[in-house]
């Protein structure tokens, strides 16, 4: 998330000793960047001749910051959601077909779902029970569920999808406006507009199909399967391959200039990149979008290889939205983007989206890296260098950021400050003390290496710290974790 003829460095040589997997070489020299009572409660029924009784999944996973996200039981691996929306009427009709795995006896296993209406939920094919309590639609299905059974659940469901203020009073979930409507879901939005398990530690591969009256356009995550019209709608098909956490989903509705072209010298080879563009923006976005062979490069040589399958951008009016966001392969803005602002959030397709944190306290690590990008753009495009980013920001930060040093970007006080200063400014300052500490070529190996052994999955801090650590043996990282990453208040001079 962000509130508010090119210079190219030489190839970094990775150290020697141990060296992160997944690093590619490219032309010209460059490298890319209470038990004792259950127990005896199962020996008792097994003496009856029953066998252990499935139990309720919890009703959250208990994050620090968002007790009540996610759930406890089951574990999605993919989303099908088929979907219509009438902008004049603003109602919103779905079916969401579910495939997950249980990973525990389940008797009912709750989903995260806010507002809409409940028409019928099946678990196999089969009705199942259901209730809701506040968020959670809560399942009860005809037979238990066994430990590490999969199963397939579907849900059908209507309404008007609800904007969701988040507890620093940004809006997401279900932005809607009189010709169309945009859904973002950071941290917790996803739920206005499906149902499913919906915190970052559980990530899932997504089919989405939108129909929407003809002369509109549906662009969501991934690569456009099909498109087809019927009886003056259109369908749009999106899939997204890749495990996606929920809140990277995005949905967005409208009057877009839609545009597919290719980037090539990618690790991947050829890649498709989806643009969609408001009519309002197409002048103001097309010169930084037609850079995008560019960033990508860039990109590749710090970062390591890209972990998904396309990319683009979704670039609405200037009004829909006061943030712009990392939403998987296509990330939004609201209005035509800066230069800094695109790297931001193209650095989040590696640190966010692809590494993603397995709870809401390890936010740093998608914003810490993501704004330390733009400090490397700017080092590597004859702007102040990294060094010089992090002496302004040292001496006179609270000029600009007055918040800058109320808390460690480890530990946000409350859910309302994931998204405040510390967590970005403070966060890139950490990587650079470490950059500081052990050099360029260790560095960039540590910045590769995290995201390829992590690639698709979840992290927190400790194993980012473990990780650092490991990969630069005899170096002393005390005073950084204890001074930049945990402390409280301003570090003394560096």
């Amino acid at each position: 998330m962000f509130l508010t003829g090119r210079t190219v460095r030489a190839a970094r040589a990775l150290p020697a000793g141990p060296t992160p997997p997944a690093v590619r070489t490219l032309p010209a020299t460059r490298t890319f960047r209470a038990v004792g009572c259950a127990v005896l409660a199962a020996l008792a029924l097994a003496a009856c001749g029953g066998g252990v009784q499935g139990t309720p999944g919890g009703s959250g996973v208990r994050d620090p910051y968002f007790p009540k996200a996610g759930n406890d039981g089951y574990d999605v691996t993919h989303y099908a959601l088929d979907l219509a929306y009438d902008p004049a009427d603003r109602h919103l009709t779905g079916t969401a077909e579910i495939t997950a795995r249980a990973v525990q006896d389940l008797s009912a296993f709750d989903l995260d779902l806010k507002g809409m209406d409940v028409e019928r939920v099946t678990v196999e094919g089969e009705r199942a029970r259901w209730s809701r309590s506040g968020q959670e639609l809560v399942v009860r299905p005809g037979d238990e569920l066994d430990r590490g059974e999969t199963f397939r659940l579907t849900v059908r469901y209507s309404g008007t999808p609800q904007t969701i203020t988040d507890p620093d009073g940004s809006e997401e979930g279900w932005l809607a406006g009189d010709d169309g409507a945009l859904a973002l879901g950071e941290p917790t939005g996803s739920m206005a507009w499906f149902p499913g398990n919906h915190h970052p530690s559980d990530k899932a591969s997504y089919d989405i199909a939108v129909t929407v009256p003809e002369g509109l356009q549906a662009v969501s995550n991934g690569e456009l399967t099909n498109r087809t019209t019927s009886d003056r709608r259109t369908t749009f098909r999106w899939h997204t391959a890749e495990p996606m956490a929920s809140y990277v989903a995005t949905l967005a509705i409208g009057d877009y200039d839609i545009r597919r072209s290719t980037v090539t010298g990618t690790a991947a080879g050829e890649l498709p990149v989806y643009t969609a563009v408001a009519p309002s923006q197409d002048g103001p976005a097309r010169a930084v979008l037609a850079r995008i062979p560019e960033f990508m490069e860039w990109a590749e040589y710090n970062f390591g290889p890209y972990p998904f399958s396309s990319t683009g951008a979704i670039v609405a009016r200037p009004n829909v939205s006061d943030y712009a966001l990392e939403t998987q392969n296509r990330p939004v803005f609201p209005g035509a983007p800066g230069t800094e602002l695109f790297v931001h959030e193209l650095a989040h397709q590696w640190f966010g989206n692809s590494v993603t944190p397995k709870s809401w306290r390890d936010m740093w690590l998608n914003e810490g890296f993501a704004t330390y990008a733009e400090w490397l753009w700017r080092e590597d495009h004859d702007g102040d260098s990294a060094q010089e980013t992090f002496d302004a920001l040292y001496d006179h930060g609270e000029d600009e950021h007055k918040d800058l040093w109320s808390f460690p970007p480890a530990k946000p006080t409350s859910a309302a400050h994931i998204s405040d200063s510390p967590v970005y400014q403070r966060g890139a300052m950490v990587l650079h003390k470490i950059r500081q500490t052990v050099g360029d070529d260790t560095f960039y190996a540590i910045v590769q290496g995290w995201a390829a052994d992590h690639r698709h999955g979840n992290a927190d801090t400790d194993d980012f710290t473990a990780y650092v650590e490991e990969t630069a043996p005899g170096e002393d990282f005390t005073g950084i974790w204890e001074d930049w990453l945990y402390g409280e208040g301003k570090p003394d001079r560096p």
